[in-house]
This record gives structure tokens, sequence and C-alpha cells, in this order.
């Protein structure tokens, strides 16, 4: 199977996510790529659509193969394959400087996005973390620890696409796993849309907007 474009892939994952009935759900996109998706499923639950900011490290001169990732938070949530960087013998100066660069991008994308928006309370409710699909999983796992210490009463990991390994790698930090499709034999992600086409900070802020808008949006926001 092929999604059209990731709101095709959202609603298509909307229609598993309505069946499961979750209580008080808020959903957490990580941007860019699992807004428009995630944007798809805050419609369907009648749920508000918020953002988890994480960050890839990339490993040097290969940026795409990731040593680990990052995700906001206080601390922030910091994911390190330490074998990889063992083989790769990556600097320590690398690693903080990469770091700091991802952290001061994450920085740069709430105010974009968000301005002074607070973060929508999840606690005690059912989280829904969204991406437009999952490889190596490294920028997940940082995210769903990240919002594991937010203390939801449920977790829950949902995308259109996953590797089948990553999707097994990752089941212990979540409640729920919800996946359209899962391949043994996943190259890339983009793979499986016909439009995969980069998103730009104006798109982001655009279906924000328009998801905020909502009816009933601005009561979910608030914890019961």
């Amino acid at each position: 199977m092929r999604f059209t474009d990731r709101r095709d892939a959202g609603i298509k994952l909307a229609e598993l996510l309505v069946k499961k009935g979750y209580h008080d759900p808020v959903v957490l996109a990580l941007p860019r790529g699992g807004v428009p998706v995630a944007a798809e499923l805050a419609r369907a639950l009648g749920a508000p659509l918020d953002l988890l900011f994480v960050r890839k490290i990339g490993a040097p001169d290969n940026e795409e193969f990731a040593l680990g990732a990052i995700a906001e938070g206080e601390p922030p949530e910091l994911v390190l394959d330490r074998a990889s960087r063992d083989v790769l013998s990556v600097p320590q100066r690398y690693l903080d400087e990469t770091i700091t660069a991802g952290l001061r991008e994450i920085a740069r994308r709430r105010s974009t996005y968000l301005g002074q928006k607070p973060p929508v309370p999840v606690a005690g409710r059912t989280a829904i973390l969204v991406d437009d699909g999952i490889a190596t999983g490294a920028t997940m796992l940082a995210a769903l620890r990240a919002t594991r210490r937010r203390q939801p009463a449920r977790l829950v990991l949902a995308v259109p696409v996953a590797a089948s390994d990553t999707l097994r790698r990752l089941a212990s930090e979540a409640d729920d796993m919800i996946c359209v499709q899962a391949s043994d034999m996943l190259g890339s992600v983009g793979e499986f849309y016909y439009d995969f086409s980069q998103l730009r900070d104006e798109d982001v802020i655009s279906i924000l907007t328009q998801a905020n808008a909502q009816p009933g949006a601005s009561h979910h926001n608030k914890t019961p």
C-alpha cells in the first residue's frame, strides 16, 4: 500500500484509532512530517493537537545515519546508540555540539510554531504520539520516553508505516502501537507515499491554526 500523501495516511490511521475509544486523548505530532498526519487524528477524535519536538543526532559525514536523538523536556531526553558511537569513534565534542545545535533548533521551532503557548497537559490522559513513519526509531524512542515522563495514563504510538523490527524494539516503550502498514523491507518512509514533499514552517503553522479552530479544541486543552 502507498498513501497519496500525509493527509491520506492520517485519515487511514484515524480509522483505526477511532475504534479504540481512548479516554481523554491528546494528539502529539513530531514536526514537521507528523503534523498533517496528526491533524487528521485530532479531527477524528475531537482531541487537541500539540507538538513534541525531537531532533535526530546524525553521524559525522553521514547525517542520515542516526546515532540517537534528543527530545525537548526538563531536562531534555537523550537517546544514544553507544555501540554505533564506539564503532564510528565519534568524539564527545561532536556530540556536544550536535546536541546543542539540536536544542537550539527545537527552541526555534517551538517559538515559530507555537509562540508562548504552553504545552497541552498530558498527565492522566491518553497521549498519542504521531509521525509520518518510522525507520530506525531513534527519534520516536526519545519522544516516547520524554512523553512518558509527563505521566500520561496511557501512551500510544500511532504511525501510518513503520519497519517491523523497529516496532518490536519500541513495543516496551508504549502501552499501545497502532500502525496501518508494518514492513519487513522498509528502505525509507518516503517510498510508501506518492507525495512526500518537504513541509515548510508555514505549512505547519497553517495546519495548527486550522486544528485549533475546530469546535471543542480549546475545551480539550484543559485537564478535566
